[in-house]
C-alpha cells in the first residue's frame, strides 16, 4: 500500500480530498478513537513530542479532542463542536511550531498505524488523501 507524502506546496493550500464515508461506517467511533489512541502514542516516542502536552492527563485530554475531531469530519456525531465549538484548527494551532518536518512526522506516524487496520485498502488511502492534504493546512512556521 502506497502512503505518499505529498511535498508542501508554495504559497497556496491544499485542496482537502473528503475520506470515503465506509472508513467511518467500518471503524466506527470506538475504531476512530482507537485509531487516534494509537497515532498520539506514536506522537509521544516522536521527534515532535514537545508539541503536545507532556501531563498524562493533558495528552489522554488531546487524544479526546483530536479522535472527536476526526469523528465529526468523518460523519459521526459532532463532538467536537458540541464541546470545543468550531474546530478552527489553524487558529488553535497558531501557539505551536508546526514546520514542514513536523507535518512529516506527523504523518509517518500514521503510515506506520493504518496499514495495520483491517479494512479494505482503499478506504485507508482514502483518510490517508485527506490526511496529507488537511497536514498543509497545519504548517505555520518555516523552521
Amino acid at each position: 500500500m502506497k502512503l505518499n507524502i505529498t511535498p508542501m506546496p508554495n504559497g497556496q493550500l491544499a485542496k482537502v480530498e473528503m475520506t470515503n464515508p465506509d472508513f467511518f461506517r467500518l471503524l466506527g467511533e470506538q475504531g476512530i478513537r482507537n485509531l487516534i489512541s494509537d497515532h498520539y502514542n506514536l506522537l509521544k516516542k516522536s521527534n515532535i513530542s514537545n508539541l503536545f502536552p507532556q501531563d498524562e492527563i493533558a495528552f489522554e485530554q488531546a487524544k479526546l479532542h483530536s479522535s472527536d475531531f476526526f469523528i465529526q469530519v468523518l460523519g459521526g456525531h459532532p463532538y467536537f463542536n458540541e464541546n470545543r465549538g468550531n474546530p478552527m484548527l489553524r487558529k488553535r494551532h497558531q501557539p505551536f511550531k508546526i514546520t514542514a518536518d513536523a507535518r512529516i512526522t506527523w504523518l509517518e506516524c500514521y503510515q506506520e498505524i493504518l496499514p495495520k487496520l483491517k479494512i479494505p485498502e482503499n478506504l485507508i488511502i482514502s483518510f490517508w488523501n485527506y490526511l496529507d492534504s488537511f497536514s498543509m493546512m497545519m504548517v505555520n512556521t518555516a523552521n
